[in-house]
């Protein structure tokens, strides 16, 4: 039997496909047959009826065992942008004392201060770090001197290293999101627990299109 998908002979999209994280939470439902399974169950043989009350006991707390753990998870992602934060907020004190930074940098920067995380928006607080700094680091770029001075250096080498904390927190994030996406489907204990106490998905981390549209520009 010929394969369904065959990779050497096509049909191929050459101009490629751009996907998208879709923003959009699907709800958790059941049916009748789910309530007449449960009626079955009862009905019939006691003992089963028990078993399938502990074992949707034990998905309901399975669920909020998970819920904290994505709550986990996204507090780490906000606690990484915090240092990220503080890092550009030092960053930009030190190229001030050295040259004269562009004062919209220091605007941007000084915006980040006073809780600007409370607001929850990891993406958007996300990306306008991240348009900081490469606003930012032009500017030492331009001046060599900078480059050699040691807080400069190390505050962009613990830079590098928070984005890559960060990506690697949000890819844990993501996994939990996933987790709780499938078993919310999974009939018929936690499916039936999911309908009941009115679960939806949960949306993973999304790119914003200016990120995306950077990712394909010239970096060398």
């Amino acid at each position: 039997m010929a394969n369904e998908l065959d990779e050497m002979t096509g049909p191929v999209n050459g101009a490629g496909r751009d996907i998208n994280v879709i923003e959009r939470q699907l709800p958790a439902r059941v049916g009748w047959g789910s309530t007449l399974f449960e009626i079955v169950l009862w009905c019939l043989f006691i003992v089963p009826g028990l078993i399938f009350l502990f074992m949707k006991i034990g998905a309901k707390n399975y669920f909020q065992k998970l819920q904290q753990k994505i709550q986990a998870d996204a507090s780490t992602i906000d606690n990484y942008l915090e240092q990220r934060v503080q890092i550009l907020q030092n960053l930009a004190r030190l190229v001030e004392k050295a040259i004269d930074l562009d004062k919209d940098v220091m605007k941007a920067v000084a915006a980040f201060r006073g809780g600007r995380l409370a607001d929850g928006d990891r993406n958007a607080v996300a990306n306008q770090i991240d348009g900081c700094f490469g606003r930012l680091f032009p500017q030492v770029e331009a001046y060599p001197d900078l480059k050699a001075h040691a807080a400069i250096a190390d505050a962009i080498q613990q830079n590098s290293y928070l984005q890559k904390e960060i990506t690697a927190a949000r890819q844990l994030y993501n996994d939990s999101v996933m987790q709780w996406n499938a078993d919310i489907f999974d009939w018929p204990t936690k499916q039936i627990v999911a309908a009941r106490a009115g679960y939806t998905t949960r949306i993973p981390f999304t790119a914003s299109a200016e990120v995306k549209a950077q990712a394909r520009g010239t970096f060398f």
